[in-house]
């Protein structure tokens, strides 16, 4: 299980920062119209923080306003993270400032993240080419590379036998140039699949700008190794792209420290710690803000609501200032403006910002009732001054007490959308502080040990892990045995064995005995950071869903403005025209106080944040819990159309079975020593990246035991014919190894005790190989996968949730229907080529499935892309989890039930929160606009409505937070899930 994360790191970089696999904005219009742009060229993804956005219409707003410019291919906000993700084609009318200014324009704050998930135009893989003896052979691999579509330069090197080929992945793949040496005779094994760059972040106290940043940059400059330098002075940031191979973050440190006479100190920057304090200094500014409000709000609150029962006081404050004007109504006055003016500023801001872009959002309704409140009650106020008989009534404590109850909203609402993203925070802290680091002399021997910060860990490190320490990077062990825990990245809970050679990830937890490990993979290259970013893409994705939200909160604002001025005139007209007896009015107002009450309930009880809230966090929650779990969902999509699958999938070989077929028979037909029958197909299966041929090539190393790597035979005119076999020419002898289809559209006869052994081998659920040497069948083999544990239950589970299972193998009929028997699976597909796996996705689609793929190899790409869902098993190959919508990392069919079951857990509570989103406001406007008031009498004052306004997001956040109570179906905790061994 294990295996998959350092699989991970062979991602493509660019594919950590997509929203999916597949396009989610289909009607996205891909140019402005009328503008003519250039679009030769490469897209480019760029991120941005934009401060400022409070909900869905601002992230509408901002979304609208990039999509104008020339050029955008795709645009997507997250207001939970405050992000904005753009694919577009530069030219000379759009980059990176272009859009930044549009989004500034808008009026947000915007600042472009220089990150890794920046899609590069160039993608670089190392190559290890085996066989290349001279100067001609690394002429040869060069043309033939460059030859290939796609490829922009390559550099082969003869003393390491490697080749390193910068490419366009939108083109191809590393699998074609694998392909293209091998088909030139080379044996060939990646090194490594993403660019070989890593980034890191410094400290740098001391820094200023102008000639000390010259000297740290110089200083930097002259390791080898080094990319780019970027440094940002107000920050005392110092960003540092290099070479892992070649150089790490120590060698950047002592070159800092030992720069000039400035006696800098440098250390690495806090992870995260930029958008945490964000997050933070958010939190403390509502508190603040609130709090202040409240100082000047309950007096104001007092002198309206209590004191008017206490005779000494009351007598007071009735006190008469000028004509009719009293002192309680000089102090509401003075109180309540800080209030409204101070306090409430940001709900003004926010509301220009809205109204100068052509929208409208909820701080404008927010700005339009207080103001409604406040400036009558100053107008009353004003005239009372100037009347001898005027009594009016005013409306500051409905102003005051509106923006503080708002405020504390606001400041509940922040605090529990911090709490939707604790997935990714408790990930990032995984990982150890501290490191020991080894000093070893060319023997092997230890000569010190050092305790270092954790992520000054370089590449190729030897670090000592003791027990009950957590892993601090990567690697692969070279001495020592230990169990390792993986459940905190895996959810996989049973300590796995490790040994010499045994891949570890960084913050998984030693169990017992000392570990030495080489780093492999260290800082923004390690699994645990992959994972951590391909979680916040599949966060910054929306669900399609989510457009509903969209589209309801471009036309909430100005609906609600003219629903409350519309309850305002009727109600104002019903008491002109006497239309309701004059015991309604409350002996304090009159009928335009009434009907001005209203009105403003109206507008500051209407709530379009809850809507917009609704999607994200529980996208954020369940996609974290996910995580957790050991599944990794990539993004809001994966999600939406998981809950809908009544259809799985599942391939055989890998998924269903574990994976690693053995050779458990041979019979042999012809009168033939074993040792030399063997070593004429393992010189043919050499050749071949099936799984079933090393399960062959393995065999016939033991029936050589005499040597350790022994060397087979040259294999000519090598020929791999999918789905059925392979054919060469090995000492002058034409050897055809496959299935019987082979064998027979060869025109070679099949022997009637072949073909008894075939029947039998097949009703024992195994596969049966047919060996052809000079035409004639020779051999036949029984090879064995075993089932994984739990596949029956597995399949038993699926149908109680009325999902239909059905297995597609490329294995012959027998065998996949004696498995599928075993299993429960009714539908079988055998036989099977990777493009009839496909089709058969969408016959299934067209009639009517949610289909599910459940796969492991390359073979399985074009079915899972063709998939409503995808889920790559996580032990399977790199294209196989790039493919996938979701990848199942600790490689258990299981998981299947508990993607699907947390799908639906998840999309459920996104209906819970649109029922309450929308009941509250379907429910809550006619109350605030006085329907129930002709019956009953009751009438909902406007800061009751602004505190219900308050309560319905916090409420929607802390709906979705309830899913991090998710646990699995417990008819999974009922199974008892064993490995299994093979020798």
């Amino acid at each position: 299980m294990a295996t998959m994360f350092l699989k991970l790191t062979c991602l493509r970089r660019e594919n950590c920062g997509d929203l999916l696999a597949r396009p989610h904005y289909p009607s996205m219009p891909k140019y402005a119209k009328g503008v003519a742009v250039d679009v030769k060229g490469t897209e480019v993804k760029a991120m941005f923080s934009v401060a400022g956005m409070t909900c869905s219409a601002c992230a509408g707003s901002v979304e609208k306003a990039i999509k104008r410019l020339p050029g955008i291919l795709e645009a997507a906000v997250d207001v939970l993270n405050n992000r904005a993700q753009v694919l577009f084609y530069p030219s000379s009318l759009v980059n990176e400032e272009t859009i930044r200014e549009t989004i500034e324009d808008a009026g947000f704050q915007a600042t472009l993240i220089e990150d890794e998930i920046n899609e590069r135009s160039s993608q670089v893989c190392r190559i290890q080419i085996n066989g290349i003896k001279c100067t001609s052979c690394c002429c040869t691999a060069e043309i033939v590379l460059q030859a290939i579509h796609g490829v922009q330069r390559i550099q082969v090197t003869l003393e390491t036998e490697e080749a390193e080929v910068y490419y366009d992945p939108k083109i191809l793949n590393y699998n074609h140039l694998l392909e293209a040496m091998e088909d030139i005779g080379f044996r060939t094994m990646l090194v490594s699949a993403g660019e070989d760059v890593s980034k890191i972040d410094l400290k740098v106290d001391g820094l200023g700008a102008g000639h000390s940043m010259q000297i740290i940059e110089n200083s930097l400059q002259t390791l080898p190794g080094v990319q780019v330098i970027e440094i940002d002075p107000e920050l005392d940031k110092v960003s540092i792209s290099y070479k892992p191979s070649m150089t790490g973050p120590r060698k950047f440190i002592k070159a800092i420290e030992s720069a000039g006479s400035e006696n800098f100190k440098a250390l690495v920057y806090p992870q995260g710690e930029e958008k945490e304090s964000h997050r933070q200094d958010e939190i403390k500014q509502y508190r603040s803000t609130f709090l202040w409000s409240l100082v000047f709000t309950i007096p104001v609150f007092l002198i309206s609501m209590v004191f008017m029962y206490i005779p000494i006081i009351n007598c007071q404050l009735d006190t008469k200032v000028v004509n009719m004007l009293n002192v309680g109504e000089v102090l509401k006055w003075m109180l309540s403006t800080p209030v409204q003016f101070i306090t409430g500023r940001r709900f003004y801001t926010g509301s220009y910002k809205a109204l100068r872009r052509g929208s409208a959002n909820m701080d404008v309704l927010i700005a339009l009732g207080t103001n409604a409140a406040y400036f009558y009650s100053a107008y009353s106020v004003l005239r009372a001054a100037g009347s001898p008989d005027f009594e009016g009534t005013d409306f500051f404590e409905t102003s005051s007490m509106l923006i503080s109850i708002i405020l504390l909203g606001k400041y509940l609402e922040v605090m529990a959308k911090g709490r939707t993203s604790e997935a990714i925070a408790k990930l990032m802290d995984l990982g150890p502080e501290t490191a020991i680091l080894l000093t070893l002399d060319d023997y092997g021997n230890i000569l010190s040990e050092e305790e270092i910060d954790s992520r000054l860990v370089q590449k190729n490190d030897v670090i000592k892990i003791l027990p009950g320490a957590k892993v601090a990077s990567d690697g692969l062990i070279i001495w020592g045995a230990s169990h390792v825990n993986e459940s905190m990245i895996t959810g996989e809970a049973i300590p796995v064995k490790k040994g010499v050679g045994d891949p570890v990830i960084g913050g998984t937890l030693n169990e017992n005995g000392v570990l030495h490990v080489k780093a492999t993979r260290v800082g923004s290259d390690s699994a645990l950071s992959q994972i951590v970013r391909l979680i916040e893409s599949a966060q910054l994705a929306k669900a399609p869903v989510q457009k509903f939200a969209d589209t309801i909160s471009k036309y909430f604002v100005p609906l609600v403005i003219i629903l409350s001025f519309s309850t305002w005139l009727t109600w104002f007209l019903a008491g002109v025209f006497h239309g309701y007896p004059k015991s309604w009015i409350p002996h304090s107002m009159d009928s335009f106080q009434l009907a001005l009450q209203f009105g403003i309930s109206v507008m500051v009880i209407a709530c379009p944040c809850a809507l917009g809230l609704a999607t994200p966090t529980a996208v954020m929650v369940g996609t974290g819990v996910g995580a957790s779990q050991g599944v990794l969902i990539k993004g809001g999509q994966a999600l939406e159309s998981a809950h809908k699958v009544n259809c799985v999938i599942f391939d055989k070989t890998g998924t269903l079975t574990i994976g690693k077929p053995v050779v458990v028979k041979t019979t042999l037909l012809k009168s033939m020593v074993l040792q030399d029958f063997y070593e004429l197909i393992a010189a043919t299966e050499v050749n071949s990246e099936h799984p079933l041929a090393k399960a062959i090539v393995e065999y016939a190393k033991k029936i050589r035991e005499d040597e350790e790597d022994p060397v087979w035979p040259e294999a000519r005119a090598f020929e791999s014919i999918t789905g059925y076999g392979v054919k060469a020419t090995v000492r002058n002898k034409e050897i055809i190894i496959g299935n019987k289809s082979l064998i027979l559209d060869q025109n070679i006869a099949i022997p009637v005790d072949g073909e008894l052994m075939l029947a039998e081998t097949e009703t024992m659920a195994q596969t049966g190989i047919l060996v052809s040497i000079d035409r004639e069948v020779t051999g036949i083999l029984a090879i064995s996968d075993p089932l994984k544990p739990s596949v029956r239950e597995v399949i038993s589970i699926l149908k109680s949730m009325k999902v239909r299972s059905i297995m597609v193998t490329g294995d012959n009929w027998g065998t996949a229907n004696s498995i599928a028997k075993e299993i429960g699976i009714e539908t079988v597909i055998a036989e099977a080529k990777p493009e009839e796996k496909a089709e058969k996705v969408k016959e299934l689609q067209a009639t009517g499935f949610t289909v599910a793929m459940v796969g492991d190899g390359v073979n399985d790409s074009p079915a899972l892309a063709a998939a409503d869902v995808g889920m790559a098993i996580g032990a399977g190959t790199d294209i196989a989890i790039e493919a996938a919508d979701i990848v199942l990392m600790k490689s258990n069919l299981e998981d299947v039930i508990t993607a699907i079951d947390l799908s639906r857990k998840t999309f459920s509570r996104i209906r819970l929160n649109y029922i309450w989103a929308l009941g509250y406001n379907v429910i809550g406007i006619p109350v605030a606009a006085g329907a129930l008031f002709p019956g009953t009498g009751l009438r909902l004052p406007p800061w009751a409505a602004g505190a219900a306004m308050a309560a319905s997001s916090v409420s929607v956040v802390l709906c979705s937070l309830l899913l991090k109570n998710y646990r699995r179906p417990k008819k999974l905790e009922t199974l008892n899930i064993h490995g299994i061994k093979i020798e």
